[in-house]
């Protein structure tokens, strides 16, 4: 899947507007140099700049991610602490098998922010794909005392990233949204984004990574030059803008919910596939 993706969950079986194909390696697997990588240390062609800079207010003011879930947004105190927002993952998903560091589950995510920020208020977003029940990484309400003060459930991506003071996150997507909206991000694993100069890196990020882009290169690579986009309506190919277009438009529909039973299957085949 592409990092903008669609209107709903893809373990739901909501069909994805963007895919990646990768001819070295693929972007969740630090090990080995992927093409993404090439495009992030490469330099942006003529007009590329301008044209990621205006995909990025674009995505700000359409409030756009990668699943574009509706919610209702927690109430966040304002009481002079700072507000950490901590997005759970799926835990048997290849970005924690491949580049987790240390902490590789979301209790140790939270245990670690908590350690390093004792005086921070933390909010927990549980991963969509775990809320919905199809995936595993859930925490117990009774293990989040003491970790996390608020727990976002079913809460709207960008609008808590647009909340917080900063992110922190082993490998999550949201930590490249947060990027992409001016918020801080801390990683504890080695995402594609990170090891650039543009996160605070916690965990082992690949000595290779030496290249300092400005966040303009960042979004181009991942959202204009990496991946390949569908036009949701017409079946054919389109540029990032028309799916963003697409993804903003609450009239573009989502798969149909009658295949639900069929994603809670392919999840549980995958949570064993062993």
């Amino acid at each position: 899947d592409g990092f903008l993706r669609s209107r709903g969950l893809g373990a739901a079986l909501v069909p994805p507007l963007s895919l990646v194909a990768d001819s070295r390696g693929i972007y969740y697997d630090p090990d080995r140099e992927s093409d993404l990588e090439q495009l992030i240390a490469q330099p942006l062609p003529p007009g590329g700049h301008a044209r990621a800079a205006a995909l990025i207010a674009r995505l700000r003011r359409a409030a756009l991610t990668k699943y574009n879930l509706p919610g209702t947004m927690p109430t966040i105190p304002r009481d002079g602490r700072r507000v950490i927002l901590v997005p759970g993952q799926v835990e048997d998903d290849a970005s924690i098998r491949l580049g987790a560091g240390a902490e590789r589950s979301n209790l140790a995510l939270l245990a670690r922010t908590r350690a390093e920020n004792p005086d921070a208020l933390i909010v927990w977003k549980p991963h969509p794909d775990v809320e919905a029940g199809l995936r595993p990484g859930a925490v117990e309400s009774a293990r989040l005392e003491g970790l996390a003060d608020i727990t976002a459930t079913g809460a709207p991506a960008a609008a808590l990233i647009d909340a917080a003071d900063e992110v922190w996150t082993i490998t999550s997507t949201l930590g490249f949204e947060a990027l992409v909206r001016g918020k801080p991000v801390t990683t504890l694993g080695a995402p594609f984004y990170a090891g650039w100069g543009l996160t605070r890196d916690l965990g082992p990020i690949p000595a290779r990574r030496t290249t300092r882009p400005d966040l303009e290169t960042l979004v181009h690579a991942a959202l204009i030059a990496y991946p390949r986009y569908r036009d949701p309506l017409s079946n054919l190919p389109c540029p990032v803008e028309a799916a963003a277009d697409r993804l903003a438009d609450p009239a573009t529909p989502p798969q149909a919910p009658t295949l639900r039973w069929l994603a809670k299957l392919q999840g549980a085949f995958s949570t064993h596939s062993g």
